[in-house]
């Protein structure tokens, strides 16, 4: 028997083996992927070798699971057939808000799961995705998205977990575990975390653009989630980034990709390229003289798979491997990664999905949808609450408005399957590395007719949805309700009339005055707010939707001042991408609720939050700027920077706006209150291979149960090396009855402490450190302080990167 047939050998051994026996052909298959939806411009027929991946996104062009199954099925008998040694083709699909598959659950958007700041709900609800996806017959996850994000202008920030290193850290890791392991034994899943590194720093805010990033920060901040998923999880997947860094395209450094992924953090799975990332460098960025350069570029820098299709690692590379002009080592050194990857996930023993059976199983799973209910209530942040919160079920009339409130598609965010389902609807693409078929004159004719036919809202350049949409989205999610039908099931005594008032962008304010006649007859009034995040022309924030306006649209801010006149208790519910960031909603909302995109359990979890039924305990997970023109504002920014400047000039803040941002990372409100108590530091001297051990007592001082989220944070006193005026070093959400105190400890590997010294090696510094707790960045309660007896330089690789607090 071959070896590589041998399941008692080692996946390396396996690999190499099989590598021997390929021909040049075969292994330039594995190195691309092949695309099969009915945009692409792929053909099955022109991959006579096989494939190294397939992506799955044409599953949601099927009617349910087992046709999109069945698919997966057959083409994986195909590209096996191709093969001369039978290699199977991993199958890949996005999964940070669940598995992109017909029927399966759906979750909220990143940036919802980081503002439960609860990691082991992370890991149960990553775990039951790669349950579904696994049973699919899908091998590869892109998920999770642990880009750090301090610019709201950037569409893509509801896809991360925020500004927060540490926390990203957490979330992210907690992500991969739980999802590989509910690969379980049989179907293994590889995680893939994306984009590496420093996308959302790009200038301007605009997507795939370069970003200018000091080396210090760029190890220090956005690689650190990645290490953190590399040493903590087993992360097996990375995905480049269409940015470049610092004039270098991510996907064609070498010093990106081999000097500090894998030599410096040890990262030993494969790199395969955001979509088109790799032909962009010469198409888009300029770079290298033809695409096959770019190609040779990137896979020498340490990109392993081109993705979705073959372009750049194209014939004329296959020539060049064949007559010496590239090294075959390089091409060798992709091969061997792929192949042992696949013998990892054991592909060659389980290539296909799982029986009808198993498949139903998982996609029928009741706990899945308790699990999507839970992140969804865990998610909503009360931003803000004068005491009009929660709403009695004794009042007799609320008006219910704005598009929000009566639509289920406001419920998802970009990558989703909802938002993909109307990308037909839509009026253009605005995803990255969709290239799409070529027209013929007449399907051009047509398509522009359709496009000029399609209005845009007033006062902006986004398009109107199509009609369809709803329902659309309806057949898929049958049961979900909106918002608008959920709280008049809910809560039957009450008499609800929505309207619909103004639309998710411009200026349109028509439907005001019906608006406001509805207010007038309520006791209260509810409105939804914000823009629409998803895919296309279409929609206000996402991919590749970037914007200079981070406030609500002229329409929602006008009609809630008109709105205020009326003197009605107003409470806003804010759907988006970015975080609410509204002077009207400040000065004239009794209460904001910041709901992100909850996804298909999104309006039970809003209304329970409403009326009380469930106490919001949710975090922001980022700094919110009052204007675009503060960004960046983040709290863990230097000393004697943003709103720390503290220079001696006149002026402490700018001449037309505060340096502070509108709402801190770490806010959030709940319905009860917390005192803390007793912070104790169990050893206030510490040698640099000892832990910080910090004690509090939190009590719960109101009348109802609640969740607290406990923050630590730990600043230098003075340093070395310009530090951050404080970063967020542990953290615990835990429930605290009424009446209830719970003492809480944290554990901190003072390697956690170290950072880049002046000649860039990992560093624990002696010296005093500032430690405060509480309940967000600046709400402190408490605060002590501990010395580091001596330097010491550790591997940077093995350092803590965050600590999760427990119940004593």
């Amino acid at each position: 028997m071959e070896k590589y047939k041998d399941i008692s050998l080692e996946p390396e051994e396996r690999a190499e083996d099989l590598l021997s026996r390929m021909s040049l052909e075969e292994k330039l298959a594995q190195i691309v992927g092949y695309n099969p939806a009915k945009w692409s411009m792929d053909g099955l027929e022109d991959y006579p070798y096989g494939v190294g991946q397939v992506a799955f996104f044409v599953a949601l062009e099927k009617e349910n699971t087992m046709e999109a199954v069945n698919l997966l099925n057959q083409i994986q008998d195909i590209v096996m057939e191709r093969s001369e040694h039978r290699i199977p083709a991993i199958f890949h699909v996005e999964t940070l808000c669940g598995a992109m598959i017909p029927d399966a659950t759906s979750f909220p958007s990143g940036i919802g799961q980081a503002s439960t700041f609860n990691p082991g709900l992370q890991e149960t609800m990553a775990e039951l995705i790669g349950k579904q996806a696994s049973a699919a017959g899908v091998s590869q996850c892109f998920a999770p998205v642990l880009d750090i994000s301090r610019d709201s202008r950037f569409g893509r920030q509801g896809e991360t977990y925020g500004e927060d290193p540490a926390l990203a850290s957490a979330m992210g890791a907690a992500y991969v575990r739980g999802l590989q392991k509910g690969g379980g034994k049989k179907h293994r899943l590889m995680a893939t975390a994306k984009h590496f590194v420093g996308y959302h720093n790009t200038q301007g805010g605009i997507h795939a653009a370069n970003c200018d990033i000091p080396e210090r920060m760029l190890q220090e901040v956005y690689v650190k989630p990645f290490q953190a998923a590399v040493t903590e999880a087993g992360l097996q997947g990375i995905m480049t980034s269409y940015n470049t860094v610092n004039g270098e395209a991510v996907s064609g450094s070498k010093h990106l990709l081999t000097e500090i992924l894998r030599e410096k953090m040890g990262f030993d799975g494969i790199v395969v390229s955001d979509y088109s990332s790799v032909s962009e460098m010469h198409e888009r960025q300029k770079m290298y003289g033809s695409l096959e350069e770019a190609g040779l570029q990137a896979l020498t820098a340490g990109v392993d798979q081109e993705l979705p299709s073959r372009k750049s690692f194209n014939d004329t590379l296959m020539e060049w491997f064949k007559t010496g002009k590239a090294d075959m080592a390089v091409l060798d050194r992709a091969v061997r990664r792929i192949l042992t990857v696949k013998f990892r996930l054991g592909l060659f023993e389980n290539p296909y999905a799982s029986p009808a059976e198993e498949i139903i199983k998982e996609f029928s799973n009741p706990f899945t949808k308790e699990i999507s209910l839970k992140c969804a209530q865990e998610s909503l942040v009360l931003v803000k609450n004068d005491g009009v919160l929660p709403l009695s079920k004794s009042k007799k009339q609320i008006a219910v408005i704005g598009y929000h409130a009566n639509t289920v598609r406001a419920m998802f965010g970009g990558y989703t399957a909802m938002s993909l389902y109307e990308s037909d609807l839509v009026g253009e693409n605005t995803m990255a590395g969709f290239n799409r078929k070529e027209a013929s004159q007449e399907e051009l004719i047509a398509l522009m007719e359709g496009l000029s036919k399609r209005e845009q809202y007033p006062g902006t350049s986004v398009q109107k949805e199509s009609p369809d949409v709803e329902a659309r989205v309806k057949k898929r999610v049958p049961d979900m309700q909106t918002l608008y039908e959920q709280l008049c099931e809910s809560c039957g005594d009450i008499e609800f009339e929505y309207s619909y008032g103004y639309p998710y962008a411009g200026d349109d304010c028509s439907a005001h005055e019906a608006a406001l006649e509805a207010a007038k007859k309520a006791d209260a009034v509810i409105v939804t707010i914000g823009g629409k995040y998803g895919t296309g022309s279409t929609a206000s924030t996402g991919e590749g939707i970037d914007s200079v306006n981070i406030n609500l649209p002229p329409c929602q801010e006008l009609f809630l001042e008109k709105l205020s006149k009326l003197n009605k208790p107003v409470i806003a519910v804010h759907f988006d991408g970015r975080p609410v960031s509204s002077d009207n909603a400040d000065k004239y909302a009794n209460a904001i609720l910041e709901a992100w995109s909850p996804a298909e359990r999104g309006a039970g979890a809003i209304v329970s939050v409403l009326f009380g039924d469930y106490n919001p305990a949710g975090r922001l997970p980022v700094s919110v700027a009052y204007s675009a023109g503060q960004i960046p504002v983040h709290y863990n920014h230097l000393n004697g920077s943003s709103y720390h400047q503290n220079t001696l000039s006149y002026f402490k803040s700018y001449a037309d706006c505060t340096h502070e941002p509108r709402y801190y990372f770490g806010h959030g409100l709940s319905y009860t209150r917390f005192s803390y108590s007793n912070l104790v530091i169990q050893k206030n001297r510490l040698n640099p291979d000892e832990a910080l051990v910090v004690q509090v007592e939190v009590e719960n001082t109101g009348n109802m149960d609640g969740e607290e989220v406990v923050q630590l944070y730990i600043s230098d006193k003075y340093a070395s090396i310009n530090r951050p005026n404080k970063e967020l070093a542990g953290f615990i959400r835990t429930p605290i009855r009424a009446g209830e105190t719970k003492k809480i400890q944290f554990r901190v590997d003072l390697s956690q402490l170290a950072f880049l010294d002046s000649g860039m090696k990992w560093k624990i510094e002696k010296g005093e450190m500032m430690v405060e707790i509480g309940s967000s960045a600046v709400d402190i309660r408490l605060k002590d302080s501990f010395y580091i007896n001596e330097d010491c330089f550790i591997d940077g690789k093995n350092r803590g990167f965050y600590c999760i607090g427990e119940i004593l």
